[in-house]
């Protein structure tokens, strides 16, 4: 993996270095000679091959411009450049040829670059040699304080200049101060650490005919239970079960509801999934739990709902009280008994 990585860096450089295989082939491309090129021992001046001789050709030879050179002349190799990896492009060392110069990691040349092409020139030397320096070092601040009950939300050990980080509170806990903080120019935090302060419920609220299930006392720490219990012969609406939240206040508070008495005295209802006579229901109808009761249409009956809520259950509008001598001595003439509308 290591080789693909090389080898697809240096092929980014060649696509990326302008004037590369175009200077030797074309004379217009080549710079004009410069006087005294750094770094560079320039060979004879030309224009044209025929001023060259028969083993030298007029070749661009870099800052040294057209100059006659001997092209079967090779550069040293190995190269070794400090903190660096040096490869030959083509394999091959003579002039013209390239080598890639890449820094190692943390490092970079004088000019600022990590990766630069060196050209075999026509003194045999290569063009850049430069060694990597290390990097200059980047400013960063300590690590953030930590804080009780809370935690920082970045992971790590190093914090450049700009870098931002987050605090956050353990669940129970609410943050007091600056949520965020970030790491200025002069390698200070630019907020304070913040605290956490544990949260707390106040005292739970008295419930209307019920009593409290709980030690009695001022606060009360998140996640904290208590129960409420309601009178005799009462419902209870919601659950009995009450907990201290997070935010500092209560779940939701249950009420104690009043049970029903069925309104009808002389005729059959459906409760609890049962067809009975009301005298036959003991007790009063739980909140919420419905009764369905018979109405009349001309020569049928069919079924009417009502729900007890709070001690209240009403008859439908719809239903008629059979009168005491129907219930007495015709009972099977009352509507709760005749044949069903579904039935017909």
């Amino acid at each position: 993996m290591a080789k693909i990585m090389y080898f697809l860096t240096v092929f980014f450089i060649i696509l990326h270095v302008p004037g590369i295989f175009t200077e030797q082939e074309n004379p217009d491309a080549c710079p004009i000679r410069k006087f005294n090129p750094l770094g560079q021992t320039c060979q004879k001046a030309c224009t044209r091959n025929q001023e060259c001789g028969l083993k030298r050709r007029c070749l661009c030879d870099g800052d040294c411009g057209l100059s006659c050179v001997t092209t079967t002349r090779s550069c040293p190799w190995p190269v070794n450049i400090a903190n660096a990896k040096t490869g030959l492009v083509k394999g091959t060392r003579n002039f013209g040829d390239q080598m890639s110069v890449l820094c190692h990691p943390g490092f970079k040349m004088a000019s600022g670059q990590e990766t630069a092409l060196s050209r075999c020139q026509g003194d045999r030397k290569w063009s850049v040699i430069t060694p990597c320096d290390v990097l200059d070092p980047v400013k960063s601040c300590d690590v953030p304080h930590t804080i009780e009950n809370g935690f920082l939300m970045e992971n790590g050990s190093t914090f450049s200049v700009g870098t931002s980080v987050h605090y956050q509170c353990n669940l129970g806990y609410a943050l007091e101060g600056h949520k965020v903080t970030q790491c200025m120019e002069n390698t200070t935090w630019s907020q304070p650490a913040p605290t956490c302060r544990q949260i707390f419920c106040p005292p739970p609220p008295e419930v209307k005919h019920a009593y409290l299930l709980a030690i009695q006392k001022s606060e009360y720490a998140v996640f904290e239970e208590i129960n409420y219990l309601c009178d005799r012969n009462l419902d209870m609406d919601g659950s009995h079960n009450v907990t201290c939240e997070a935010n500092g206040n209560w779940s939701a508070i249950p009420i104690c509801r009043t049970r029903c008495k069925i309104p009808a005295q002389r005729s059959r209802v459906v409760y609890k999934g049962s067809k009975r006579w009301v005298h036959e229901i003991p007790g009063t109808v739980h909140h919420l739990e419905a009764v369905t009761f018979f109405c009349l249409n001309q020569t049928c009956s069919y079924p009417a709902t009502s729900q007890c809520f709070d001690g209240i259950l009403s008859l439908p509008s719809c239903y008629e009280e059979p009168t005491w001598i129907q219930y007495n001595f015709f009972p099977k003439n009352i509507v709760s008994e005749i044949t069903p509308c579904t039935e017909l």
